[in-house]
């Protein structure tokens, strides 16, 4: 099978210890990921050949990383060597109504120095079916949103699928540059768009018609981003699905979890999950789009599958500590299949 390559920068991450804030920490647990290796970890998990790209310094935090990567069966024969210093964010874990905190410390990266022609896309696509992005990579700089562009440009004329997740990030856009005009560029060569509602306000300005969306008890209604799916085609062209990711929120400890995939024609809707105790809900979107990648390459044509798998293989993301979901196959469909017991397995 041809592998998968994401894009991106793995970081360290640093986190005061359970639920302590930032202020009283005296030590932090350390983990690595990142939008797009979180992504590759998944499919990797999953059984399907994932390579991930990215620039690492090389010192003794990159090794970390990419050790970090190797031992998740994460193929990293393209990632370069060089910078300075590794992107670290720090994470402050919230409970019940206190919301998680996250602070980032990237600036001159090794990733945020990344340019155009560094990579050769050419080689990295050579035996590759699908190339992923996010809307990290061109927030962190315009060096990186222009390799950004580079690689979706390159993995087009080589017949790739494209897919992003379109993950607005205020704290990254600071480069002087409009989000709206770089990802538009970007977003115009994808075939698979998954974001949310507020991705697709705060990148191109586009709203549900006439529909409420906000949250009720933690319900959101699935049918309220049909018009959000329409407008992100019609913008779009190229885009054969879009998807958005349904989390309502009752507290940092309590989301509903859902998705919709639109296909041009048909909406398609997951089943809603309690998530009543989270453990840790960073990374539940890469784990969704992880999901959603393996289910379509697997069951091409079976759109509701794919989707109901990208849920549950998120869903249960949040219940394991760090960025990475690392859950396999038969345990996402153990809870599709209904399964939500948590029972001993002996």
């Amino acid at each position: 099978m041809k592998k998968i390559v994401s894009f991106g920068e793995i970081m360290l991450r640093l986190s005061p210890p359970g639920f302590l804030r930032f202020s009283q920490a005296s030590q932090f647990d350390v983990v690595y990921g990142g939008g797009e290796s979180n992504v590759a970890v998944s499919l990797a998990q999953f059984g399907l050949p994932a390579d991930f790209v990215t620039r690492l310094p090389a010192n003794d935090l990159g090794d970390c990383a990419l050790m970090e990567l190797r031992k998740r069966g994460v193929g990293t024969d393209h990632i370069l060597r060089g910078g300075d210093r590794l992107g670290i964010y720090f994470l402050e874990t919230g409970a019940v109504s206190r919301g998680s905190q996250v602070i980032y410390d990237r600036a001159h990266s090794a990733m945020a120095q990344i340019k155009p022609g560094m990579v050769d896309w050419e080689a990295v696509f050579r035996d590759a079916q699908w190339f992923h992005w996010t809307g990290i990579t061109p927030a962190i700089s315009q060096g990186a949103a222009d390799a950004c562009l580079e690689a979706v440009q390159k993995a087009r004329q080589m017949g790739l699928t494209v897919s992003t997740d379109l993950n607005y990030r205020a704290k990254l856009w600071k480069y002087g540059v409009s989000s709206e005009t770089v990802m538009t560029e970007l977003t115009s060569h994808c075939d698979i768009i998954l974001g949310n509602e507020e991705d697709a306000e705060k990148h191109f300005g586009i709203k549900p018609e006439g529909l409420d969306v906000t949250t009720q008890g933690g319900h959101v209604n699935a049918a309220a981003f049909l018009s959000v799916c329409e407008q992100m085609m019609d913008k779009f062209p190229r885009a054969k699905k879009v998807i958005t990711t349904l989390r309502g929120s009752l507290s940092a400890s309590h989301n509903t979890w859902a998705g919709v995939l639109y296909d041009g024609k048909t909406l398609y809707a997951s089943q809603e999950y309690q998530i009543t105790h989270i453990v840790d809900r960073v990374g539940g979107g890469d784990a969704f789009m992880g999901g959603l990648i393996y289910g379509l390459i697997t069951w091409p044509g079976n759109d509701q599958r794919a989707l109901d798998f990208a849920v549950a293989a998120s869903c249960l993301k949040h219940t394991i500590v760090g960025d990475a979901n690392l859950i396999s196959v038969a345990e996402a469909e153990k809870l599709m299949a209904g399964d939500a017991s948590g029972r001993v397995v002996r």
